[in-house]
C-alpha cells in the first residue's frame, strides 16, 4: 500500500510525494534505523509477522515488521524512516476489518498499546479528542455521565478503535442517531509520507483560497485540492449515490461546499483507509445519548417482508433499526452458546425488526413505541410485537444481534463460510426488493447465507 495525499490524485503522484514500495525493500536495515531512533517496540521477529499477518477477514499478508510506537514521535519517525528505505506503512488499530484492511506487505503501525488516549473531553461544546489507539467504547463510557456519546458504534466497539474507525468509516448500529464516521468527525492532526503534518477540518472558501495564497507544501495541497473539486465537481453530483450508508471510496462530495458555504477537509479523508495521511488525533463529535431504552421487536412472516416496512417505523425517529432473517436464527441455534437461551425473546416470525427508542426517560421511550404499536394495528396483517422494557431483557436481545457475525462463520454440518459479501448498502425503501434480487443471484450459485444488519440506514450484512 503507498502512502499518499488526496492532492496527489490530481498530480499524478509526483515521485518525491509517494512512495512506491519495493520488494527489494532492505528489512534488516530498516529495522535496525528504526530500533536507534524510536523509543517505542519495534518487531521484526517471525512471531510478531506472523501476528499481524491476519485481521478479521480471511485475507493474509506477512507484513516487512511490525512498529508499537510510544509517543507521536515515534509515529514520525517511523514514517521518516519508511520513506527514506522506500517501504509502505500501515496503520492498525483492533484488527477487526473484514476486508483485509489491516494486512499488508509494509510496516503496520499498532496505536493501541501506548497511543490509546482520551486527550479531551469536551463537554460543554459536544467534542473529544483522541488518539487513533484509542478504543470506540472508552469514549462511549466516558461520555455517560454527561448523557453524551460517540454515535458509530460498531459490533466490535469494546476493541475497535477510533483510527480504524474513522479509516474505514465505520457505522453500527447507533450511526442511525447521527450518521456513519465521516460525520462524527470535526477535525483531524493528520502526517503525510513526505513528513508534512498539518490539521484539517471546517473551512469557508475565503478560508480556503487564503490557505492556497501561503506558501510550501500545505498551500500546494490546499490548491490540488480545489482544482480537483472543480474538474470533477459536475461528476460527483450526477454520479455519487445519495444514500445515508455509502462508505465505500474517497469522500471527494466532502470537497463541495455544504448548505453553509462550508467544507470539512478531514470529512475528506474519513474512509480513505490510510491511503491518503497518517492519523495523528483526532476531534470527534459527541451527540446526546438517549440514556432510557425500549426495544420494540417486530416479526414478519420473512426478513423481506420485515424490509418492506423500514420507511413507516423510521418516521418514529428510532435511534437503532436492525433487521435479522430466519438463516441467522437457525445458525444460532444449532452452534449453541452465542447467546441462543435468549431467542425466545423474538416473537413469532422468520424476519425480524429489533426497533430500539431513546429518551430521556424510559417512559417518553415506551410511548413511542406504543405509539407505533397502535399504528401497525391498524393495518392488514400487523407484525407479531414483542416489546422489552426490562433493561436486562433488552442487553440480551441486543447480545443476539451483536453474535450475528460469529454465528454465521462455520456452522456445524454446513460448507466453511467467510465474511466477504459484506457492508452492501441501498436506500431504506429499496432494502426489501434488493434483499429479493440478492437471493435469487445467492440461489443461482448455490449460496445460502444470512441477510442480517443495519436495515434502518440500509446496510445488510
Amino acid at each position: 500500500m503507498s502512502v499518499q495525499n488526496l492532492a496527489a490524485i490530481e498530480s499524478h503522484a509526483s515521485p518525491q510525494h509517494l512512495s512506491r514500495s519495493s520488494p527489494n525493500t532492505d528489512a534488516a536495515s530498516l529495522e535496525k534505523e528504526l530500533s536507534k531512533r524510536i523509543e517505542g517496540e519495534v518487531r521484526f521477529d517471525s512471531a510478531s509477522k506472523a501476528i499481524y499477518a491476519a485481521d478479521a477477514s480471511n485475507y493474509r499478508q506477512v507484513p516487512i515488521g511490525v512498529v508499537v510506537p510510544r509517543t507521536q514521535q515515534d509515529v514520525i519517525e517511523t514514517v521518516a524512516v519508511c520513506r527514506k528505505f522506500q517501504a509502505p506503512v500501515l496503520s492498525r488499530g483492533g484488527g477487526t476489518s473484514l476486508a483485509g484492511q489491516c494486512c499488508n506487505a509494509a510496516v503496520v503501525i499498532d496505536w493501541t498499546k501506548y497511543l490509546n488516549r482520551i486527550v479531551e473531553l469536551n463537554v460543554a461544546n459536544r467534542f473529544a479528542r483522541v488518539e487513533p489507539g484509542t478504543i470506540c467504547d472508552d469514549v462511549v463510557h466516558a461520555g455517560k455521565p454527561y448523557d453524551l456519546t460517540y454515535a458509530p458504534d460498531p459490533a466490535t466497539h469494546d476493541h475497535c478503535t477510533f483510527g480504524g474507525m474513522l479509516g474505514n468509516n465505520s457505522c453500527g448500529a447507533h450511526a442511525q442517531m447521527n450518521g456513519p464516521a465521516v460525520n462524527n468527525v470535526e477535525s483531524l492532526d493528520i502526517l503525510l509520507y513526505d513528513g508534512t503534518r498539518m490539521t484539517v477540518g471546517w473551512l469557508t472558501e475565503a478560508e480556503w483560497q487564503s490557505r492556497i495564497q501561503g506558501n510550501g507544501r500545505e498551500a500546494e495541497i490546499y490548491a490540488k485540492l480545489k482544482s480537483l473539486r472543480q474538474r470533477y465537481q459536475s461528476l460527483i453530483d450526477a454520479r455519487y449515490p445519495k444514500i445515508v450508508r455509502r462508505i465505500s471510496g474517497y469522500n471527494l462530495d466532502q470537497l463541495i461546499p455544504d448548505e453553509n458555504g462550508r467544507v470539512n477537509i478531514a470529512r475528506a479523508l474519513i474512509g480513505s483507509e490510510g491511503t491518503c495521511v497518517t492519523i495523528l488525533e483526532a476531534k470527534v463529535t459527541l451527540v446526546y445519548n438517549q440514556p432510557e431504552r425500549v426495544i420494540l421487536v417486530l416479526g414478519y412472516p420473512d426478513v423481506y417482508q420485515a424490509a418492506d416496512h423500514l420507511i413507516e417505523i423510521l418516521k418514529y425517529k428510532p435511534i437503532a433499526l436492525e433487521g435479522i432473517d430466519y438463516r441467522l436464527y437457525e445458525n444460532i441455534q444449532k452452534k449453541g452458546g452465542l447467546h441462543s437461551e435468549h431467542l425466545p425473546l423474538l416473537p413469532e416470525g422468520k424476519g425480524w425488526l429489533m426497533v430500539q427508542f431513546g429518551a430521556a426517560t424510559q417512559e417518553e421511550a415506551k410511548d413511542t413505541a406504543e405509539r407505533l404499536c397502535r399504528e401497525l394495528n391498524k393495518q392488514p396483517n400487523p407484525p407479531s410485537m414483542n416489546l422489552l422494557v426490562d433493561k436486562k431483557k433488552q442487553k440480551d436481545l441486543w447480545d443476539v444481534r451483536e453474535a450475528g457475525l460469529g454465528a454465521t462463520a462455520f456452522v456445524p454440518g454446513e460448507r466453511d463460510t467467510w465474511p466477504g459479501w459484506e457492508d452492501s448498502a441501498i436506500a431504506p425503501e429499496k432494502v426489501g426488493g434488493y434483499l429479493r434480487d440478492l437471493r435469487k443471484l445467492y440461489d443461482k450459485y448455490d449460496y445460502n447465507p444470512s441477510l442480517y444488519g443495519h436495515f434502518g440506514q440500509g446496510c445488510i450484512h
